[in-house]
């Protein structure tokens, strides 16, 4: 047992100078795009060093963890693909599209599980020898066990999202139907209803405001705003301002219905969500009351055909 576990360590050792020497040799660097052109570019004259009053740059441990997990995120993004689905949810998300830096979130989820599936194994193995090649599989089932639910977590805050978008749809919609009603243009009523507002959709049109402000025309904004959601609402809201924007339409009745129609759609989901939950309370009903209900009518009976006989 002593020598299976010094074996053990050994050969851990060993993988790990090899990995570490192959991550060394030059051949396995990729040579990225500042690397190629800076020998190229004029740099400024270097300071002499009796000038310099700041301490070199201390050596931390993330200047070695980083280049690893970022090659493992790229083979990860190259096996798994999907970049453009990834790229959508962060969207919907209200996250920066960073793809990359999303398949590192997934490869440090994915660690973190073999941590503790490693931590988990080794236990079993010590106590109770467990198979080696089975640990071996546990570790990496829980790998990909993180990296599915760094996935899930992502999809399942993008629907969130998308629920509180539509929940503050009809009010932002009626919002901006009273202040064109009142006279004010589409520009001036999106910027006093981003100022009046809070929220994620709020937050969208002020993020089209900024685009517009900076140079960009307000109805490619706008429609940035409806790719960006992916709501059919949403998309209709857009089209309709834009449409008013580059032809000077009225807006106000367009706006009233959209919201009152966003209401009866939130309406529908949510009866057929009271319907779900309806079938969900069944279970507890069905198999945890009424046993109990069964059990308490027929024990006394029982109890009593047990004494007379």
């Amino acid at each position: 047992m002593v020598l299976t576990w010094w074996g053990a360590l050994l050969g851990l050792g060993l993988g790990t100078g090899v990995l570490l020497m192959w991550a060394g040799v030059p051949m396995s660097r990729r040579v990225d795009l500042a690397a190629r052109i800076e020998p190229y570019l004029d740099r400024p004259p270097q300071r002499s060093r009796l000038l310099r009053l700041d301490d070199p740059r201390p050596w931390h441990l993330a200047d070695v963890v980083e280049p690893l997990t970022r090659r493992a995120a790229d083979l990860l993004d190259q096996v798994l693909g999907g970049t453009d689905s990834v790229r959508t949810r962060l969207h919907r998300a209200g996250l920066p599209a960073d793809v990359e830096g999303f398949r590192t979130q997934q490869v440090l989820w994915g660690l973190g599980a073999c941590v503790l599936a490693a931590g988990l194994g080794s236990l079993l193995w010590w106590t109770r020898g467990a198979s080696v090649v089975a640990l071996a599989v546990l570790v990496a089932c829980a790998f990909l066990a993180g990296v599915v639910l760094r996935d899930a977590a992502l999809t399942r805050s993008a629907r969130s999202r998308e629920r509180r978008i539509m929940a503050e749809f009809p009010a932002v919609a009626e919002l901006l139907a009273l202040s064109v009603t009142a006279g004010e243009g589409t520009v001036q009523a999106l910027e006093r209803v981003t100022r009046l507002s809070s929220g994620d959709l709020a937050s969208e049109l002020e993020l089209c405001l900024a685009e517009a402000r900076t140079g960009a025309p307000l109805p490619e904004a706008l429609q940035a705003l409806g790719r960006r959601t992916g709501l059919g609402p949403i998309v209709r809201f857009v089209d309709g301002l834009v449409v008013a924007i580059q032809r000077g339409t009225p807006l106000g009745e367009v706006l009233r219905a959209q919201a009152a129609d966003a209401r009866e759609a939130a309406r529908q989901s949510l009866i057929e969500e009271g319907g779900r939950r309806e079938i969900t309370m069944m279970v507890p009903v069905v198999f945890l009351v009424l046993p109990v209900t069964v059990l308490f009518a027929v024990f006394p009976g029982a109890s009593m055909l047990q004494i007379s006989l």
